[in-house]
């Protein structure tokens, strides 16, 4: 008894040696390791111990502790990557990884994980060689340029450029292409980092060639034309071409550099999408470099790919923070059998991820949401309702800003009480639930309604969602 009458909780809890040794606990230390797994049953009786003394009742038999022990080692154990159902409408999000990888370069890289690749080793010479020509052939033929270089992002490949032709000279941009994108990478920025001098021309909504021509002298190092690729100027507007200013830099002797962002290889419209202009017109408009993403409209990795002129990429090349900013033997393995796929360009929408997504007819989406709306209706219970409805979705990434995709999905709503809009925020707390699933599903919050966007959501995956809606239906107990 404790000197007040109160009876003393019994802390007498199991020896961790003793839990150890329970056959219970074997499969534990077989998957986890012993060292990890005594760390975390140590963490479990502090736990346990602390409760006690303040009152609770606790179940200390060996078997209850170690099934805590196993829920502590499988949370700690769980991959923070993880994959999602993207219902979002956007198909190369960036938050969500972007181009999904078509199955011949998923393959690529599980052997590229398991083997030694010739990465830097030329099989014929049996010499050193160049990791850039694993893919240089492919590229050059779908891009046009003499020559390419690849390093992790489009925004190292902007930087590794400026800082290699540009550094302590002026770089020429229109005040109309001085962009921000996602993460807050601003061309300014990027540009005084490289150590290039930036020298704005015109306005933010007209840019003239005499701007250019006024400007370019012998302490120019290159004209760099920006792709506006995450918004749009419309109205009284006026934009130099690349076919406009190559003959001024000929002139002048001065590359003209394009950051095309997305950077498609083939004309979009052929599978009746937008047009975006391809890196071979770019380069066939007089453009001297080209830099792009792999995976945005390419379909591919992440990577940064560097097309144009050999002179060029070979100095580029030299700078030490190409080594510094190159891929890995995984990207170059993933990106291979991508750029492969286009050499047969009338099989690239059923073959290629992204175009396959992209090309997706309404009616297919239109189909699904019919066939997922009463199970999900089931699940989310009576507070909501759901409907199978049209829906626009976008490319993502900067790709076409401006250009929605006729879709259709499914439209949450919750249901007014007694006439009056639910109390709180039943839509904030619905996606929440979504995001707990085992799987989770990602969609968008506006105008009142939770929107799940089909258009990647294929028909083979559709037993996976409707499966775990069961827990969605539980998590609302």
């Amino acid at each position: 008894m404790a000197a007040d009458g109160a009876a003393v909780p019994n802390l007498r809890l199991p020896a961790v040696h003793l839990l150890l040794d329970e056959p219970a606990c074997a499969p534990l230390l077989a998957e986890y390791g012993r060292e990890q797994s005594v760390e975390a049953l140590r963490g479990v009786l502090a736990e346990l111990r602390a409760r006690l003394l303040a009152g609770a009742e606790e179940d200390v038999s060996a078997a209850a502790i170690l099934a805590l022990l196993a829920t502590r080692l499988r949370a700690a154990n769980v991959s923070k990557l993880r994959p999602v159902f993207n219902l979002t409408g956007t198909v190369l999000h960036t938050n969500l990884g972007r181009a999904l990888l078509p199955d011949e370069a998923v393959q690529a890289v599980v052997e590229a994980l398991r083997w030694p690749m010739n990465l830097e080793w030329d099989l014929e010479t049996g010499s050193r060689g160049d990791r850039d020509n694993l893919v240089e052939a492919q590229l050059r033929e779908l891009t046009g340029a003499e020559a390419v270089t690849i390093v992790n992002n489009n925004a190292a490949a902007v930087l590794l450029m400026l800082n290699a032709l540009g550094a302590g000279r002026e770089v020429i941009v229109s005040r109309g292409e001085l962009v921000e994108i996602g993460g807050a990478f601003r061309i300014p920025d990027i540009m005084t980092r490289a150590g290039a001098i930036l020298r704005e021309v015109g306005t933010t909504n007209r840019t003239h060639l005499k701007d250019y021509a006024e400007h370019a002298g012998e302490q120019t190092a290159m004209l760099l034309k920006v792709h506006c690729s995450n918004y749009a100027i419309s109205g009284f507007t006026k934009e130099v071409s690349v076919a406009e200013l190559a003959p001024l830099a000929r002139e002048r002797g001065i590359p003209v550099a394009v950051d095309l962002g997305s950077g498609t290889l083939v004309d979009l419209e052929r599978y009746g999408l937008p047009h975006e202009t391809t890196v071979k017109e770019t380069i066939a408009a007089g453009a001297d470099l080209v830099t792009f993403s792999g995976d945005k409209l390419l379909g591919g990795p992440q990577c940064g790919i560097i097309a144009g002129r050999a002179d060029l990429i070979a100095a580029i090349k030299k700078n030490p923070l190409k080594r510094a900013l190159r891929v890995s033997k995984l990207t170059l393995a993933a990106l291979e059998p991508v750029l492969n796929l286009y050499r047969a360009p009338d099989l690239l929408a059923e073959r290629l991820t992204t175009l396959r997504l992209l090309t997706r007819p309404a009616q297919a989406m239109h189909s699904l949401a019919e066939v997922l709306m009463q199970p999900l209706q089931d699940a989310v219970g009576p507070a909501y309702t759901v409907a199978a409805e049209p829906m626009a979705s976008q490319i993502g990434s900067g790709a076409l800003p401006v250009d929605r995709l006729p879709s259709f999905g499914l439209a949450i709503r919750p249901v007014p009480v007694d006439g009056k809009p639910a109390r709180g925020n039943p839509l904030g707390a619905l996606e929440r639930r979504l995001r707990a699933l085992p799987r989770p599903v990602v969609g968008r919050i506006g105008d009142d309604t939770l929107w799940l966007d089909l258009r990647c959501l294929e028909e083979p995956q559709r037993d996976v969602f409707v499966k775990q809606l069961a827990q969605l239906e539980s998590m609302a107990a």
